[in-house]
């Protein structure tokens, strides 16, 4: 009997909410391999669901900064080199020095997975030295990967021609909901959820709220989580926008499903932001609901087919203009969420698994 074909995947979270991760494991399983997820274990990490695939946790002393990378890099090499993988998945470029080591010690295949243009996320494109040593990773790592893939068609091409190496798209989309959509063109609640950080546009969202007749839900946290309550509380929004913090997947899945209105902007702070596919904007168009994205390739690219996004310029008076027409204007409202239902049938996990295995086939 022919021994399964060994994968070994590298992320730096905490694998608790990696749901693509998850879902790409779970599809590689079930395509035969024997698939082991790694990721680090935090201080404030849950306990793992039990899953049809391995998962394997590496505990650090340092949890961020530059010692944080330099010890789960020697950490994660380590593990790598005693479990002999055939295939290394190294998940950004936070993993992937291990994953390139490993391959040429062990002979083993390396996939990257590019979650996001790495050197040109917000947190380093004004740091020039320290963004400078991550371009050196990448020009050295990226060409030395067997197959590398990303999670749209504007970045693939990007990478492409940036590090001379062929990257195929395999975008993040939610599995196929099994919830009743709902076909009110009521306006209940405008649905943010994500990261409370930086960039994100949530005090435009707030600010907004003084001229808009339906209420704000946000589901997520982060940095700016106490900051942006106060600001709620200091400008007396508190009935308007509702904190329900970070929610249980299946939890998110029915908030969102019975939501006006997605809202998904970004200010354009580096290239990352630029080429980016939220995972968010997929799973607003797997709930039925149209969304609010800017107007980056991705997003254009996706309304250019199927007419279910609102696109919008980062400004409080243009999306407060957009907002109250498809509050009062229900047939267009209703066009909208027809289209997400089309969109739906075409963008969600069962289709997009069939790339993914596409690219691992005849790899080991």
């Amino acid at each position: 009997m022919d021994r399964k074909v060994k994968i070994f995947a590298t992320v730096t979270n905490d694998l608790t909410n990696d749901r693509r991760m998850i879902r790409t494991a779970i599809a590689l399983n079930e395509a035969g391999y024997d698939v082991t997820l790694v990721g680090r274990r935090r201080g404030f990490s849950k306990s793992l669901k039990e899953q049809v695939f391995r998962q394997v946790r590496l505990r650090n002393w340092f949890n961020k900064g530059a010692l944080f990378y330099m010890e789960y890099t020697v950490r994660l090499f380590l593990f790598l080199v005693v479990k002999r993988p055939d295939i290394i998945i190294s998940v950004d470029l936070d993993t992937i020095i291990p994953g390139v080591l490993v391959k040429y010690l062990r002979r083993s295949k390396l996939v990257y997975d590019a979650h996001e243009y790495f050197t040109e996320v917000p947190e380093l494109v004004h740091r020039k030295f320290v963004r400078s040593i991550w371009e050196k990773i990448a020009n050295w790592s990226i060409p030395k990967t067997d197959r590398s893939y990303t999670v749209g068609n504007t970045l693939a091409h990007v990478l492409s021609e940036r590090y001379h190496t062929d990257f195929r798209t395999v975008r993040n989309c939610p599995e196929p909901t099994n919830r009743k959509m709902s076909n009110s063109t009521t306006p209940h609640y405008l649905l943010y959820q994500g990261a409370l950080n930086r960039g994100r546009c949530i005090e435009l969202y707030i600010n907004m709220m003084h001229d808009l007749p339906v209420n704000l839900v946000i589901a997520g946290s982060g940095d700016l989580d106490s900051q942006l309550r106060d600001k709620v509380k200091n400008e007396g929004l508190e009935d308007q926008i509702s904190f329900l913090g970070m929610l249980d997947p299946d939890d998110l899945e029915e908030l969102t499903t019975k939501a006006f209105l997605g809202l998904n902007l970004l200010e354009n702070e580096g290239l990352s932001y630029y080429y980016s596919l939220a995972n968010k904007s997929l799973d607003y168009i797997q709930a039925g609901i149209p969304s609010i994205h800017c107007k980056f390739p991705e997003y254009e690219a996706i309304n250019d087919k199927y007419d279910c996004f609102v696109l919008t310029d980062v400004s409080e008076n243009d999306l407060i203009e957009k907002i109250n027409l498809l509050v009062s204007n229900p047939d267009s409202y209703r066009i909208k969420r027809k289209n997400c239902m089309i969109a739906a049938a075409e963008l969600n996990w069962q289709q997009e698994k069939k790339e993914l295995l596409r690219i691992y086939e005849g790899l080991a």
